[in-house]
């Protein structure tokens, strides 16, 4: 089975990062390289532009790939299902146009001309409201096309807004929320080695944020700690070994963010020999 990543720009970093921590140890995988082996003889990867990776899954090169969401609409690939939203990436493709230009809201580009990476994606836009203006593609530079008379606006992504602003571009529609998801085709969905691994890499983003808590309490105290732990779901009891029966381990997940307060409501509660470990995997 193979998996079709970014192999160069800002997601591929993030992408073999999250692919280590799932378990899935790139064996070969040097720079340049097209194929690597992972620790799994039955999965490998496969590096491709970002851009080409849906066509590659659609055309059965790859069974999954990871990439942004809006390559994938922007490939216009029908046979492909997407898995996971692997929740990093994140930007918006947006419509925007000189701040002091004429073109203040979509409407106004009736008849007009519109310059982007992204040709189906804004045709597809504009088409929902009923309008077909000029899309030109380029291939860089977009946020120049409208001061060097290319264009009279744009469809470009943007993070933060800042290169646009540095460009005196403003933002006058949302076309695209998008971050970087896990697909699969359509025929292999399904398969056992294919639901393995969106099952290990969601297991790392919803260990994300999350702390271990493990910690003795009094039996006749266990009812005031359960009170004020706020995990998933309940917390662990164990018996502790010679513990005489006085006391019993207690083990929860919490949101990192609550860590602090939870120690010291269950330490108020009669909770002792507290211990705080970070989670790389959680599987729900």
């Amino acid at each position: 089975m193979r998996i079709a990543v970014p192999n160069k720009g800002r997601l591929h970093e993030p992408t073999i990062d999250l692919l280590e921590r799932a378990g899935l140890h790139l064996e070969n995988g040097a720079d340049r390289q097209l194929y690597a082996d992972t620790v799994d003889p039955d999965v490998s990867v496969l590096f491709a532009r970002a851009a080409d990776i849906p066509e590659y899954v659609a055309d059965g090169a790859a069974d999954m790939g990871i990439t942004g969401y809006d390559q994938v609409r922007e490939a216009q690939v029908t046979d492909v299902a997407e898995l996971l939203d692997l929740e990093f990436g994140r930007c918006r493709l947006v419509l925007a146009a000189p701040e002091d230009g004429s073109i203040t809201s979509v409407a106004d580009l009736a008849g007009g001309t519109v310059a982007t990476e992204f040709p189906n994606v804004t045709r597809e836009f504009f088409a929902e409201r009923g309008l077909e203006p000029n899309v030109v593609e380029v291939t860089g530079a977009t946020e120049l096309t409208p001061h060097v008379e290319i264009s009279d606006a744009i469809v470009d992504i943007t993070s933060t807004g800042t290169t646009l602003k540095m460009n005196r571009l403003g933002i006058i529609e949302e076309v695209l929320s998008s971050s970087v998801r896990l697909f699969a085709r359509e025929d292999v969905r399904e398969e056992p080695k294919i639901q393995e691994v969106r099952t290990a890499l969601a297991s790392v983003k919803q260990a994300e944020g999350k702390r271990y808590l493990m910690m003795n309490v009094p039996e006749d105290r266990l009812d005031d700690v359960r009170d004020v732990i706020p995990g998933l779901g309940g917390p662990t009891v164990m018996d502790i070994a010679n513990g005489g029966g006085e006391k019993v381990a207690v083990h929860a997940v919490v949101d990192e963010r609550a860590v602090f307060e939870t120690i010291t409501d269950v330490k108020q509660a009669g909770a002792s020999d507290i211990l705080v470990t970070e989670i790389e995997r959680l599987v729900e």
